[in-house]
């Protein structure tokens, strides 16, 4: 009977479960677990026969990762044909051993390519060794999975199977929904589709309650559980045959024609979806679409920061920047941004995140204390240096929740000038992805598009940089940030305003407000310094040498310095921050004193 018979008629296929996880735990050594199918192909032969024996109808060949992209990644491309060929010769040579009518689908993953020659040439080679169906499988960006599934229809006519991997709200990683996904699958005419992989059965069902809908016929093939790593071993939960028997039931009942397992799901697992299956079994809880967390998003706070206020009333803005503590108490940090609020001087204090790649205090949780005990309006500077995306989001939402909205996106010093051992970056994204990120939180989403509980009301801002040493990539750079989502910026510091006018007159003006930095450097042979082993500052030659021709006097040079740069400012930008001399930072306030 042919795959689309018994899509019709009967009841439905058991899929086999995790052939290449149980292959790499298996074959010492392997590079990927579709390299057995050319070191160890006994192996191979020996995982499916358990499947078959297990009860599976369906078997997958072992082929999952074995296109062009993702084989180069292991320098395997050359052995692509020789892979593909013996995947589907090795599923054939395990039916015939058990004897049994057993449907092989040639397994395609993504390539995390948006190119269809890959899927087509793997696709090409997986039908000439004689599969009966394709099951095009584990994806989370559903525009990639359209092109797999368009590949393998231009160069084959049998069966697709098209599955993608949800977590537990019934959304990808890639923020698409399981009701959507079923609408865009429906569309591409294949002929089951559903969910796989994921973060479990659980997971599964969730996205099966949304896709189920008369006429369509659904496949649920999940993981045993959310795996983590027990030393170098990967390790899953330890699922119960009776929990996979239930799945089965609850599967059934939503619609699905096609039930097994991905990875972390052994033969004891299919048995039991094939007793469950053959018994017909009920399921002891009813199946039932979920509430979009999405469709009851409260609207996200309208009142504007006071510096997001100040800015769009047009008035000139002064911030003192502060240095986070090195050690774990706040209390000095406080006590300045409360000096600074009492001066009048200032109305927002910006506070550094990990300056110069050395650990300090949190910048953000820094921040939260001082809004909270100090009174004054803060702007942390975050870095995506140190965090993953999901720290950075963990981060952000703990920070709002804390009342703290105005945040800058900063690329953050190198990890090179940071203490060794142990100094290193993690950047999942740059200053541009950080103010996505936020943009995204705002519309009550995270980075990956999922919905989120409430949006966010941040304030992003961004670092710009006039004198930077490619002028034309930090004019793109700068003007990416604002299609990010930026809403206000923070220039480098400057020691010559004639930098920003000649930055401005390239990009035509500064389509957000900008806040000019400056410092009063008190010495000499700082000014020499930051301008020699800083990235990214410059201290003029004219700078230096009223430096040095002041002598004693070169903290007064300082001061004069950036009260002519505050003054020269006002008709530039929206407003300055003044970095607080190292150590005494309250010293910030006899220079902005009248």
């Amino acid at each position: 009977m042919s795959f689309l018979d018994r899509l019709r008629d009967g009841p439905p296929l058991v899929a086999d479960g995790g052939t290449g996880v149980l292959l790499s735990a298996a074959v010492p050594g392997l590079r990927v677990p579709e390299e057995a199918n050319i070191r160890a192909p006994e192996a191979v032969i020996s995982v499916h026969v358990s499947f078959i024996n297990a009860g599976a109808d369906l078997i997958e060949t072992n082929s999952f990762g074995a296109n062009r992209p993702r084989l180069a990644q292991h320098h395997l491309e050359d052995s692509l044909e020789a892979i593909n060929s013996a995947a589907v010769k090795l599923a054939r040579e395990a039916r015939e051993i058990t004897g049994r009518e057993v449907l092989i689908g040639a397994s395609i993953g993504p390539s995390g390519e948006h190119d269809p020659a890959p899927f087509a040439e793997q696709a090409r080679i997986l039908e000439g060794r004689g599969a009966d169906l394709f099951v095009v499988e584990t994806f989370y960006d559903l525009g990639e999975l359209e092109i797999a599934v368009g590949a393998v229809r231009s160069v084959s006519g049998l069966p697709i199977v098209a599955l993608m991997s949800f977590d537990s709200d019934a959304v990808t990683i890639g923020g698409v929904s399981a009701r959507a996904a079923a609408e865009r699958m429906r569309a591409l005419g294949v002929e089951a589709f559903g969910a796989n992989h994921g973060r479990g059965p659980a997971a599964a069902l969730a996205a099966l309650a949304e896709m189920s809908a008369p006429g369509s016929a659904l496949a649920a093939l999940p993981n045993v559980g959310l795996a983590t790593f027990s030393g170098a071993r990967l390790a899953f939960p330890h699922a119960t045959p009776e929990y996979f028997g239930e799945f089965a039931a609850r599967a059934r009942a939503l619609g699905a024609r096609v039930i097994g397992g991905c990875c972390g799901v052994t033969p004891a697992q299919i048995a039991a979806i094939r007793a469950a299956v053959d018994e017909n079994r009920e399921a002891t809880a009813p199946a039932r679409a979920r509430e979009r967390v999405l469709d009851r998003l409260p609207a996200a706070a309208a009142e504007p920061t006071e510096l997001e206020r100040l800015l769009a009333s047009g008035e000139f803005v002064v911030s003192v920047q502060l240095d986070p503590p090195l050690g774990g108490s706040v209390q000095g940090l406080v006590d300045a941004a409360s000096a600074v609020r009492e001066s009048g001087l200032a109305q927002v204090v910006d506070v550094n995140d990990n300056p110069r790649a050395r650990a300090r205090m949190s910048g953000l949780m820094a921040s939260v204390a001082i809004h909270r005990t100090a009174g004054i309006e803060v702007v942390p500077h975050l870095t995506p240096r140190d965090s993953t995306v999901a720290g950075l989001e963990s981060l952000l939402l703990g920070a709002h929740a804390s009342g703290v909205r105005n945040v800058l996106a900063v690329t953050g010093d190198a990890p090179e000038q940071g203490d060794y051992p142990g100094s290193g970056s993690v950047y999942d994204v740059d200053a541009i992805g950080l103010v996505d990120l936020m943009t995204r939180l705002n519309a009550g989403v995270d980075f990956h598009g999922r919905a989120i509980d409430a949006p966010t009301s941040f304030f992003p801002g961004v670092a710009v940089n006039p004198t930077a040493d490619d002028l034309e990539v930090e004019a793109e750079r700068f003007r990416l940030k604002v299609e990010a989502g930026a809403r206000f910026a923070m220039t480098q510091v400057l020691f010559d305003l004639s930098y920003l006018e000649s930055f401005l007159e390239r990009i035509g003006g500064s389509p957000i407000p900008l806040l000019v930095g400056v410092w009063p450097i008190r010495s000499l042979e700082l000014a020499v310094r930051v301008h020699n082993e800083t990235p990214g500052i410059v201290v003029p030659d004219h700078v230096q040498e009223r430096y040095r021709a002041a002598g004693p006097d070169a903290a007064a040079v300082g001061v004069e310095l950036v009260r002519g740069l505050i003054d020269g400012a006002r008709s530039l930008a929206a407003g300055v921050y003044v970095v607080a001399p190292f150590r005494r930072p309250l010293g910030v306030l006899d220079v902005l004193a009248p």
